[in-house]
């Protein structure tokens, strides 16, 4: 475990006292092995924030606590790390609690640990629901800000959501699939990971709301609770492909876009339009192997850029302002990918 790391630095990181990350370095036992595997992964997250290293000014260490599939959650990393660098002269590091599936007592109690051990923020992304919702309380309350992020919590106490404005990526879906359809009469796939977050309920909401108005001739058959992870993904979609001759599009909103158009593939249907959400590494690959039409974007780093300077303002160090708006939803066609 070579590292150029001190040992104050690696337990600022961990969140553990310097006597424990001590003994985890010097292999002295009497250590729980999720306690060693943390000191571990907060020396890779210092290899990845090495270019923080040497900054002067004032630090900040934020804690990202999130729950969604880790082609999702990698994306946020690689976003945040890519722009805390230009938020000079504050230093920010940050500390990643990612899961693809966890149980909201688990959730609840991470951020409990969280909120005692001390961060100077906590960006979120989590169902909306009251175990989350009180977790969430009892941090503000202890003088930590929170962030949500991409799907919100709006009844905490959360300081600003930061994300795109879901009902109107849903209209815009909506707009997409109508006008590519031409007006035909058909049913429409919409996968969601989970009812249970608020983003996704937005995006539903917005979806069904415009077809209702614009596109009446067009139907919604709805496939929900895979989290967005292929395997169940793709068994929920070949379910309601079964079940309805009669769908001839998708749009997934909660993401295992792999798995929608394999699941197409293998029953043999075709898929005249598919709108999927965020340019992780699985839709771009799809955009130029032209399974899927267009996806609804927005840049992860101004969300990012976003949540920081919250930070930030809660800590005095920016002046106070309005929350942060919504990023703008970018649609994206094989025709517009970033760098080509």
């Amino acid at each position: 475990m070579a590292h150029p790391f001190l040992v104050k630095e690696i337990a600022l990181q961990a969140g553990l006292s310097e006597a424990t990350v001590d003994r985890v370095l010097n292999r002295r036992g009497g250590v729980r092995g999720h306690t060693a595997e943390r000191v571990k992964q907060a020396i890779r997250e210092l290899r990845g924030q090495s270019g923080q290293a040497g900054l002067t000014g004032r630090k900040f260490v934020v804690d990202v606590v999130m729950q969604a599939p880790d082609r999702f959650s990698e994306a946020v990393r690689v976003s945040l790390e890519d722009e805390v660098p230009t938020l000079r002269p504050a230093v920010f590091r940050a500390r990643y609690h990612f899961s693809e599936i966890v149980r909201l007592a688990d959730l609840a109690a991470l951020i409990d640990r969280i909120g005692a051990r001390g961060t100077h923020g906590l960006v979120l992304k989590a169902p909306d629901e009251p175990e989350i919702v009180a977790a969430v309380d009892r941090v503000v309350a202890r003088g930590i800000p929170v962030v949500t992020l991409v799907t919100d919590v709006p009844n905490s106490r959360r300081a600003a959501y930061v994300g795109m404005d879901n009902r109107a990526a849903g209209e815009t879906a909506a707009y997409l699939i109508g006008e590519w359809l031409g007006g035909a009469k058909a049913k429409i796939l919409a996968t969601l990971s989970s009812s249970r977050f608020r983003g996704e309920e937005e995006r539903e909401i917005g979806f069904r709301r415009a077809l209702r108005t614009r596109y009446p001739n067009l139907g919604i058959v709805e496939a929900s609770e895979g989290l967005g992870i292929d395997q169940p993904t793709g068994a929920l979609v070949r379910k309601a492909l079964t079940a309805n001759p009669n769908i001839v599009g998708a749009y997934s909103i909660g993401g295992g876009n792999r798995a929608v158009v394999e699941a197409f593939r293998a029953t043999g249907r075709r898929c005249r339009v598919f709108i999927g959400h965020d340019l992780d590494v699985d839709n771009l690959a799809l955009l130029r192997e032209r399974k899927i039409s267009a996806v609804l974007h927005h840049d992860l780093r101004a969300d990012m850029r976003s949540a920081c300077r919250v930070v930030m303002q809660a800590h005095r160090v920016l002046p106070q302002s309005e929350p942060p708006p919504p990023s703008q939803v970018q649609i994206i066609t094989p025709f517009n990918l970033p760098g080509t």
